[in-house]
């Protein structure tokens, strides 16, 4: 079968850097558009990221290889005249124009959204920030992790006996990756409707509030806070949670319906448990869950957390041990879905994984077939002259 390429005859001009921006145009890119990435002469910050010294040294950090598969690498000095007309220039012929510049800056350097419509109105203009450029504090720059700070699941995150804490991964920056991805394309089929371009306003914080919808619903709504549940699932059921094995190991399952609860506890070797008058009734089991808990925690300390993540699913229950990342990847699972596609990246073409898309197209998981570029790699194609200036 054909790869699928929905985005062919797409092209994109990527003016973002580090993860949020980046990850939206390599999702593009994945899906086909031809996506040329502009970076001041030096690099973007992400080219010195990631712990091969010898990648970092030819700014292929790991960091950055990520999400920078597949695009075209131009280096162009925006604090030269003679660069930004080189921007608006390519521009004009593009579909797409995407920055992450903090709110005003695209406009102070002459790449704002009035500046590129002079010269391509139909054009899908998208503005990545921390916060969207409104509001009280709309004007502020961040990272991920000052948005995780910001949008309360720091406070959410963790023990009530601890200090916030931050989630181990910039998760914001990569979902609002994939959000602005999505709002590209909602723009794009807008554009193919009506004729007109589209303006396209993707916040971090928006993305992060979206991300943990219920419980922003549930304050919106109550005036109260949510609590910290540490590893206790969302819904906080009795027979939900984390467990330890005999090897000290935790197992996370979620037992949260009344058939998985019966099948839970016969896997325990404990049936009577479910038709126990203290625990029969969802509705009294909450009020003994101490006591129910108890019991889990004991029978769980029979078997070691890989005997029971394999007893529970043959029972039906959803459990999983709690696993590193390396560990999830030597079981093979990723590389069944294809997640993971391997590419030659440098002088001394050190194979590195990068992420193919997030999702099957016609059976076809989408994988990159480019590794990263260097600095300013693909200026002469696109007939640049210098870091600066066009032919």
């Amino acid at each position: 079968m054909t790869r699928p390429a929905p985005l062919s005859g797409i092209r994109v001009i990527d003016l973002t850097q580090v993860l949020a921006g980046p990850y939206c145009t390599y999702q593009l890119a994945l899906l086909g558009a031809e996506v040329l990435k502009i970076e001041p002469p030096e690099g973007e910050l992400a080219r010195s990221l990631g712990p091969f010294a010898d990648l970092a040294a030819q700014n292929l950090g790991l960091g950055f290889c990520a999400q920078n598969s597949n695009k075209d690498c131009l280096a162009i000095d925006l604090k030269d005249p003679e660069g930004v007309e080189a921007v608006l220039q390519l521009a004009a012929g593009a579909d797409v124009f995407i920055q992450n510049f903090r709110p005003g800056v695209a406009e102070r350097l002459g790449i704002g959204e009035s500046a590129v419509r002079q010269r391509n109105d139909a054009i899908v203009y998208c503005s990545i920030s921390a916060y969207g450029g409104e509001g009280p504090i709309g004007h502020r720059p961040a990272y991920d992790h000052v948005v995780q700070a910001m949008c309360g699941i720091m406070k959410t995150t963790g023990t009530e006996d601890m200090d916030p804490l931050k989630v181990g991964a910039p998760y914001i920056d990569y979902a609002t990756g994939l959000n602005a991805a999505f709002a590209v394309l909602a723009a794009l089929r807008e554009r193919d409707r009506t004729g007109a371009g589209q303006s396209v306003n993707v916040a971090m914080l928006d993305t992060a509030l979206n991300l943990m919808a219920s419980n922003v619903v549930t304050t919106a709504t109550t005036g109260v806070d949510m609590p910290k549940l540490g590893n206790e699932a969302a819904s906080q059921a009795p027979s939900s949670g984390c467990f330890k094995g005999s090897d000290g190991l935790q197992v996370m399952l979620a037992a949260n319906n009344e058939r998985q609860f019966t099948d839970l506890c016969r896997a325990l070797g404990h049936a009577e448990w479910a038709s126990d008058p203290r625990w029969a009734d969802p509705a009294i089991r909450r009020q003994h869950q101490d006591a129910l808990r108890a019991n889990f925690e004991a029978a769980f300390k029979a078997r070691t957390a890989a005997e029971w993540e394999a007893l529970l699913d043959e029972a039906g229950v959803p459990a999983s041990r709690v696993r590193s990342i390396g560990e999830l990847l030597a079981e093979g699972q990723p590389a069944a879905r294809e997640l993971l596609h391997e590419l030659p990246v440098g002088e001394n073409h050190t194979l590195v994984q990068v992420p193919a898309i997030g999702f099957r197209l016609n059976g076809n998981s989408l994988a990159p077939t480019r590794p990263p570029r260097r600095v300013g790699q693909d200026n002469a194609h696109w007939g640049l002259q210098s870091p600066t200036t066009l032919r």
